[in-house]
């Protein structure tokens, strides 16, 4: 991310979330983000994803990067679950019969893998979602917070697949959880009033967070 800005047209006014934003992340590299909630840091990780292109700035990937892990809004609501799963792995130019197994398995959603995804529940959208990011190997996943899905059994499913057997990619945790970001992490940013800090200490930068945000 080079000088990122973003802004949004309000009733009340363009809004700048997002003021001269500069990040690097390296492959295998882990940075948590710290932030209150509205200071923007949804926002960075959906331009890092492309699904929003910032106002002005420039992101660069040199790597492949994932959408907002179980971010379920890109899903065709009429096509179903196999039909989604197929036309994501042809986006991304994954074969996708060579995935199917893994996403029933991982995904426990049995006959309703073959229902339209507007017949399901936010929580079966969210696994649906979970599994089929997990199916496609990114080089960097985004996390936003929501990883934690279904119940105790099954989150602890994602955090073994994801943090454990995937140890080796490059990921950008936004949480409010800071026992999830200190394990996991090794960088550390704060998003405060629009614009990025960034710390190699977790207690600095949580004190920062506390004492600013």
């Amino acid at each position: 991310m080079r000088n990122v800005v973003k802004q949004y047209q309000t009733r009340h006014g363009e809004v700048t979330v997002l003021d001269h934003v500069n990040l690097i992340i390296r492959h295998g590299e882990k940075i948590g983000i710290l932030g209150r909630n509205g200071s923007g840091k949804s926002t960075m990780i959906r331009l890092i994803s492309g699904g929003e292109q910032p106002t002005s700035g420039s992101i660069e990937r040199s790597m492949s990067v994932s959408w907002p892990l179980a971010f379920s809004g890109a899903f065709q609501g009429t096509l179903t679950g196999l039909d989604n799963l197929r036309f994501i792995c042809r986006i991304y130019g994954v074969n996708a019969n060579s995935r199917i197994e893994y996403v029933q398995d991982f995904s426990e959603l049995g006959k309703y893998l073959y229902e339209p995804v507007k017949t399901y529940s936010s929580g079966m959208r969210a696994r649906l979602a979970f599994a089929i990011s997990m199916a496609v190997d990114f080089d960097c996943f985004l996390i936003d917070e929501i990883i934690a899905v279904g119940d105790s059994r099954f989150h602890e499913r994602c955090q073994r697949e994801l943090f454990e057997k995937r140890k080796e990619k490059a990921m950008i945790i936004v949480s409010h959880d800071i026992q999830n970001i200190r394990e996991q992490c090794e960088r550390f940013c704060v998003v405060h009033e629009g614009k990025l800090f960034q710390f190699f200490n977790i207690d600095i930068a949580y004190n920062f967070y506390k004492d600013n945000c």
